[in-house]
């Protein structure tokens, strides 16, 4: 089964949940693949632009955020276009307090599959260790999330 666009449900969900895998493997050059070499990002007030200053990106971001773990869930798709869902956790070394990010994204595919836009919008909420859903050895895809968590 192709990754690549046209997506169906089907690969639009799998496409999601490879991205969610990716991402979580906290490995800059590994992510910054899954891009075009001239894709382009926003990351709330961030404009990125390209491997060099997504890889930057990730290897600042991931030196903060430690202890990350992301959860992606499908919220829409079009031919070459999927929008999702997220939350993630993740631990500031700085301050030394946990936090949840939650938010939505929205991406547009190549034909080789490989992302050339990604628009992400976020807020973070500060929280307690013993308020993470996704603790260490828990499957991210395993917790329900509901607006009981919100």
């Amino acid at each position: 089964m192709s990754l690549t666009p046209p997506f169906t449900r089907e690969t639009a969900q799998k496409k999601v949940k490879f991205a969610q895998d990716l991402w979580n493997t906290m490995d800059p050059a590994r992510v910054t693949k899954a891009y075009t070499e001239d894709s382009i990002w926003r990351n709330r007030t961030t404009f990125l632009n390209g491997h060099a200053e997504i890889e930057q990106f990730l290897t600042e971001k991931w030196a903060k955020e430690t202890q990350y773990r992301l959860r992606k869930e499908l919220f829409a798709f079009t031919d070459n276009k999927i929008a999702v869902q997220f939350w993630y956790e993740w631990y500031d070394v700085k301050e030394k307090s946990w936090y949840r990010t939650y938010g939505l994204e929205d991406w547009s595919f190549a034909s080789d599959g490989r992302m050339q836009k990604r628009q992400m919008s976020g807020n973070d909420l500060k929280i307690t260790e013993e308020e993470c859903w996704f603790k260490p050895g828990v499957d991210v895809n395993s917790v329900e999330i509901g607006p009981q968590h919100w």
